[in-house]
């Protein structure tokens, strides 16, 4: 009871201090003095109050915009998703879209300096993204559905905001597609090429280090064992992620479009020597250390040779800014 009396005078204390205030503002508002003190305010020209309209107007078309592409992408996404959390050799998507909104980020003064400049031609944007999706859908094509996201964003970048804004966003939005994995169709099109090459050049090299070697297709028979090139050795992987390094390397090394196509254009044999450079010490060790190859070595050298990627892109990373300055 002492607990609910305690309240109550509070409250009563409460009201009785807002009553003593409102009765000193409208006291002070009756006076000529006090209306010269504190002017009336026109609240018809308030930035805020001027504003509010349109900033509900825009919260309105946002919060629309926003519930359609969840309408349509929300099982798109969590498929993405999924795939990212799942797939070894697409978990580097968990990090693009972040890494996206960094960028776009870094250039918020020039973004900002640029006067919005909404034009219809970004519908074409999004009817081609729409139609994307729709074939995607139809034909159960799991890349189409996801690249059309990218494309209906910049779609609505351009609508809304403008095309230059789009064209200084290009390099995020470029990014956002390599989060998507590549078809079923396309990566395996690709990893049975590349698991034989590796195969073949890693006998060769395997050979040339005094190893007895015999490779028949993708499997590399040593004296005492065989060892298999699977689809996860075909340097896919590596290749991905150093396209990807080379992609952003290129834009915060070089300034020249044909630098930065020339870097990534070159990540793609590095790619593929770095993986044979894998797959020739894994044989090589297990000629003389099977146990140090299917244990220590083939869970580190995943790492080892993409760092020795890494490095070697960012030497020439660094050769073509230099020849960029030359020139």
């Amino acid at each position: 009871m002492e607990f609910f009396r305690s309240c109550a005078a509070y409250i009563i204390g409460g009201a009785c201090r807002l009553r003593n205030v409102a009765t000193h503002v409208l006291e002070q508002k009756a006076s000529p003095m006090g209306s010269a003190l504190h002017p009336e305010v026109d609240t018809s020209q308030s930035p805020r109050l001027r504003l509010w309209p349109l900033s509900a107007s825009l919260i309105v078309k946002v919060g629309l915009i926003v519930g359609l592409l969840a309408t349509l992408y929300l099982k798109v996404l969590y498929d993405l998703g999924y795939t990212w959390w799942t797939d070894p050799s697409a978990s580097h998507g968990l990090l693009i879209p972040p890494l996206a909104v960094y960028l776009a980020w870094l250039q918020r003064e020039t973004l900002m300096a640029e006067p919005a400049a909404p034009t219809a031609k970004g519908l074409w944007f999004t009817g081609v993204g729409c139609a994307v999706f729709l074939v995607g859908e139809l034909g159960a094509e799991f890349f189409l559905t996801r690249l059309s996201l990218v494309i209906i964003l910049a779609g609505l970048i351009a609508t809304f905001w403008g095309i230059p804004q789009l064209k200084k966003l290009t390099f995020p939005m470029l990014l956002l597609v390599t989060m998507i994995p590549l078809p079923a169709l396309v990566w395996n099109a690709l990893a049975t090429p590349l698991q034989l090459f590796a195969s073949d050049m890693a006998a060769n090299l395997a050979q040339w280090l005094g190893v007895a070697v015999y490779r028949d297709g993708n499997i590399i028979h040593l004296a005492g064992l065989s060892l298999g090139v699977a689809e996860a050795c075909s340097g896919l992987h590596s290749l991905s992620a150093l396209t990807i390094a080379a992609l952003l390397l290129g834009f915060l090394q070089c300034s020249s479009i044909w630098m930065r196509i020339t870097l990534v254009v070159l990540a793609i044999p590095l790619a593929v020597a770095v993986n044979v450079v894998r797959v020739t010490g894994t044989a090589v060790l297990a000629d003389h250390w099977e146990a140090i190859a299917f244990g220590f070595y083939h869970f580190f050298s995943g790492w080892l040779v993409f760092l020795m990627g890494l490095t070697a892109l960012w030497l020439i990373a660094r050769v073509l800014h230099h020849f960029e300055k030359g020139a």
